[in-house]
């Protein structure tokens, strides 16, 4: 069996801080979306666990021990392992396409992938193991990754809500080629802690989607700037787009995002900005106001 996952890049429209934990973990309230862009994790079967790591930004992750796919394939193994249920081995390969360490949860998309993946492989009996439960133990964002659809985050990532009614809406995405350490983002944030900025009724065009995000913000953004003043520069240039409804960091940064209510305006987008800016990562896509499956080709005997 031979199985190809895709891995979309997950966008956080919003993100406030809203509270801390007594053990230092922050709460968070989030809407995320994922937009129909991302990495590939192709999966065979193997009498070893192996990854191998290719694409544009493949130089840029390490294929070791710490890796979060490998991390997801022995914690899966592992869980299994405790109900006396076989893992066997697997050839991972990831071919990485979206920014490391950007902001866009492509490390979570990827694990997530790796974990849906392998229990098909694997053959493991449907609720044998609580994906999700695994994944939170690898990282926040793993939860809402193997969601994969339009959510409302909340806890430490742990708690999912299914969003209201999304429009059409395109995305571009924009990465400067700077790392952003979250923890020290997280540390670097100042102030109060935020209110929810969750919504309940639905949005019906892109001007409206846009107009009821600029009520909230990304608490960490002034941090991550501060880190990382490029961002600044990026979030200025998109501001400046014609077409552009929002512009905004998403995650810890330091990927950032346009909002554009149709494909034309941000083709032409795209298109003036990287001439402007020739050393940036510049990506467009449309937002998937849907589930955002992994949409594993058809396996192969």
């Amino acid at each position: 069996m031979l199985l190809t996952l895709h891995a979309r890049a997950k966008i956080n429209l919003y993100l406030h801080v809203v509270g801390k934990r007594a053990d230092g973990y922050h709460l968070l309230d989030s809407l995320v979306v994922f937009a129909d862009l991302g990495d590939a994790l192709r999966i065979a079967p193997s009498r070893t666990l192996t990854l191998s790591i290719d694409g544009p930004f493949g130089a840029g992750l390490p294929a070791s021990d710490d890796n979060l796919v490998l991390r997801a394939a022995r914690a899966l193994a592992a869980a299994l392992a405790a109900k006396n249920l076989r893992a066997e081995g697997a050839a991972l390969r990831l071919t990485k396409r979206l920014p490391v360490a950007s902001g866009i949860g492509g490390g979570s998309a990827d694990a997530a992938a790796a974990l849906v993946g392998l229990t098909r492989l694997w053959r493991v009996p449907e609720g044998a193991v609580d994906l999700a439960q695994i994944g939170l133990g690898l990282g926040a964002d793993l939860p809402v990754c193997l969601a994969a659809r339009p959510s409302f985050m909340g806890g430490i990532g742990e708690i999912l809500d299914p969003a209201p009614a999304l429009p059409n809406i395109q995305m571009l995405l924009v990465n400067p080629r700077v790392g952003v350490s979250t923890p020290a983002v997280f540390k670097a944030r100042r102030g109060a802690f935020s209110a929810p900025g969750r919504w309940r009724d639905g949005l019906g065009d892109a001007p409206a989607l846009a107009a009821r995000l600029a009520r909230c913000a990304n608490d960490l953004e002034a941090p991550a700037i501060g880190i990382e003043p490029v961002i600044g520069e990026v979030l200025t240039a998109l501001r400046h787009l014609p077409g552009n409804l929002l512009a905004r960091m998403s995650g810890s940064g330091a990927t950032c995002f346009g909002l554009f209510a149709n494909a034309e305006e941000v083709r032409e987008a795209a298109a003036r900005l990287s001439v402007e800016h020739p050393s940036w990562w510049i990506a467009s896509a449309p937002m998937l106001n849907g589930p955002a499956a992994f949409d594993h080709d058809a396996p192969d005997a």
